[in-house]
């Protein structure tokens, strides 16, 4: 239960967030966004940067946008973030065309959008999309090694045995498959890199790795890397994230105990970890300087812990609860931007540790804020 100051808080952001989405929503119609250029969200979906299709219509995130007007659809009933959410779901149907542009993460962009779509509306073409991306990513499934195989081929190496922590919150989507035609192989699939990520990812102390390879032809871990993070064996707060929010949809969908027990691990690794000022680093074992910051991964782990605090009781929901209490209130008063002079709610994402730029807005740190924020008011929409 929330403390009668934090129900007020609540609401208040509650608010805030309504009358931001109200004309931003408008404003971004027709744009599927990434990140702001000059306080304006940018057009992923009309902009190719690298002239890589997994850079343009076929962006990892491009699901979020879509995901965010079906939250604040189920939240206010306006029919007008229906149809803004539709616009980039058709939108989307040229990645099934282009192809060479989709990888492990089909999840995060039909998750949101398709499935989303189906489950409000029941909407069949809906529906046939995200079965069509269930079985792209079911057919990245590595058998040696018990793995959903990242990304495609990179420039700059051999990947062929890569797995990333970032691929449990993709999973869901192959549930939703089974869960829907009731053929069990998607949920195998998924179940089976869980287990995988479980025994290979996760470090005893609660931390985990960002990318493990594996032997592609004979399976067994090769190798570990730092990834997105500082190095090798640090701590990619967003990583970090990714790992106790999966684990909990991973229960979510299965009731394997094991499951929850293991995004509680993690949880109480970040939570330990959680700054005295709830400002959370891009690596929880980054140099101290230069000081570089992600509030996506603030925005994730609330989301997950409330999760957690859903299905615990006692002092020990106390725990969970109160840790994403402080995250969101931090995200709230220091690190949101609730005006006109920008699109973007959260305005201090980090893609990586070592990208050329930090502190800019990221879109899914604004879905996860927004879903964490509902999540508390107890009327959010489940979109995993």
């Amino acid at each position: 239960m929330l403390k009668e100051s934090d129900r007020v808080w609540l609401q208040s952001v509650i608010d805030k967030i309504t009358r931001k989405m109200d004309w931003v929503s408008e404003k971004t119609r027709h744009k599927i966004p990434y990140t702001t250029i000059d306080g304006t969200y940018d057009d992923r979906s009309a902009v190719n940067p690298s002239g890589d299709e997994a850079d343009g219509i076929c962006w990892w995130t491009n699901g979020f946008w879509g995901g965010m007007m079906w939250l604040m659809h189920h939240e206010t009933g306006l029919e007008k973030y229906k149809e803004i959410a539709q616009i980039s779901e058709e939108k989307l149907d040229l990645c099934f065309q282009k192809f060479y542009g989709l990888h492990h993460d089909v999840g995060f962009m039909w998750l949101p959008t398709s499935v989303a779509n189906y489950r409000v509306t029941g909407n069949p073409e809906s529906r046939k999309r995200a079965l069509h991306a269930a079985n792209l990513l079911a057919g990245r499934f590595n058998l040696a090694g018990g793995f959903i195989r990242a990304w495609n081929d990179l420039a700059d190496g051999d990947t062929r045995g890569w797995a990333i922590i970032d691929c449990m919150l993709n999973i869901p989507l192959l549930y939703w498959a089974s869960e829907e035609t009731g053929d069990p192989r998607f949920k195998q699939i998924a179940m089976k890199h869980a287990d995988t990520s479980m025994e290979t990812f996760v470090r005893p102390d609660g931390s985990v790795n960002h990318i493990v390879e594996f032997d592609p032809w004979n399976g067994g871990v090769v190798k570990t890397y730092g990834g997105q993070g500082y190095e090798e064996g640090s701590s990619w707060t967003r990583g970090q994230t990714w790992a106790l929010y999966g684990f909990m949809m991973s229960y979510i969908h299965t009731g394997k105990d094991e499951y929850l027990q293991t995004a509680k691990r993690i949880a109480h690794y970040f939570i330990a970890n959680i700054p005295d000022s709830g400002i959370i680093p891009v690596d929880f074992r980054q140099p101290a300087e230069p000081r570089r910051e992600d509030d996506t991964a603030a925005a994730i782990a609330a989301c997950g812990l409330i999760e957690i605090a859903k299905r615990v009781g006692g002092y020990e929901k106390d725990v969970y609860l109160n840790a994403a209490l402080k995250l969101l209130r931090t995200l709230d008063a220091s690190r949101s931007d609730w005006t006109e002079a920008t699109d973007a709610i959260l305005q201090n994402g980090t893609g990586a540790y070592h990208s050329k730029s930090h502190h800019h807005a990221i879109i899914y740190g604004d879905y996860y804020f927004i879903e964490a924020v509902f999540k508390l008011k107890g009327n959010d929409l489940y979109l995993w």
